[in-house]
């Protein structure tokens, strides 16, 4: 008689496990997607209002040694209008996408200039997860952005560098090489991204120069060229984890690029 009464019993127990494993998922979801809406936000500022970035690299008896690098950005106004445009969701791996939008009027960049965009749209997309073994790819993406900024500052307003070599006896001994950079940079925008097989990240960040020059109204000195161009590289540390499979969205790539050296961008060396 009792086996009845523990069907009974346990049938309530099993439920409620079942109910407990969906609201979990649900809840991955939703801090998933909310992440990557932040993230995107974030980028979406760094394209509009600019960032700063201090970045260091060294190179110790020809062997790659370090790379360093460190970002700010900061708004001096609060931003309204973000919309965000197809949110997708990786169950599977429990990885997110979003790309935020908005159309602004004029603002006051991260250097105190202030810009009429005259309502001009921008779109930066993002990624997020609620589980840490999950976060490896995302990870490799940001430091590719990273590398990529580093790259078009570099580039645009320069870095300084310095070299110290010792030589004993025709032999080499120490050969260290270390070249550093601090600069602003608005207005660059991501138009393509991936993983390779191996889930490390690219990233091709644009900075349109002709469009730039008119926002400020001014021409761009010794701009051989109305789009410059660069491609960053980033990679997961430790074991590589599967990269999420959303489809690459149109991200309205600029014209063919050329490379340019012109101070688009305003910066100091240390």
């Amino acid at each position: 008689m009792r086996f009845p009464i523990l069907k009974i019993l346990l049938v309530p127990v099993l439920l409620g496990l079942v109910v407990s494993g969906a609201e979990a998922g649900s809840n991955k979801r939703i801090m998933s997607i909310s992440a990557a809406k932040v993230v995107a936000e974030r980028n979406l500022v760094e394209t509009i209002y600019g960032l700063k970035l201090r970045a260091s690299e060294s190179v110790e008896n020809m062997v790659a040694a370090n790379f360093t690098a460190k970002t700010e950005t900061k708004t001096s106004a609060t931003i309204s209008g973000v919309g965000f445009d197809e949110i997708q969701y990786d169950k599977e791996r429990d990885i997110a996408r979003a790309i935020a939008r908005v159309s602004l009027p004029n603002i006051t960049n991260i250097d105190g200039t202030v810009i009429d965009f005259k309502g001009k749209t921008f779109r930066r997309i993002g990624f997020g997860t609620s589980s840490p073994e999950s976060a490896g790819p995302l990870k490799a993406m940001r430091a590719a952005e990273i590398d990529a900024y580093k790259q078009m500052m570099k580039r645009l307003v320069g870095f300084t560098l310095e070299s110290e070599t010792s030589v004993e006896n025709f032999m080499l001994k120490s050969d260290v090489i270390r070249t550093k950079v601090m600069a602003t940079l608005f207005m660059a925008e991501v138009v393509d991204y991936g993983w390779d097989e191996s889930g490390d990240a690219h990233v091709k960040m644009s900075l349109n120069l002709k469009n730039l020059a008119e926002l400020l109204g001014q021409k761009i000195k010794d701009a051989p060229g109305d789009v410059f161009e660069v491609v960053g590289l980033g990679a997961q540390e430790g074991e590589s984890t599967p990269a999420p499979s959303f489809p690459t969205p149109a991200l309205a790539p600029p014209p063919a690029a050329t490379s340019a050296t012109a101070p688009t961008t305003t910066g100091q060396h240390q």
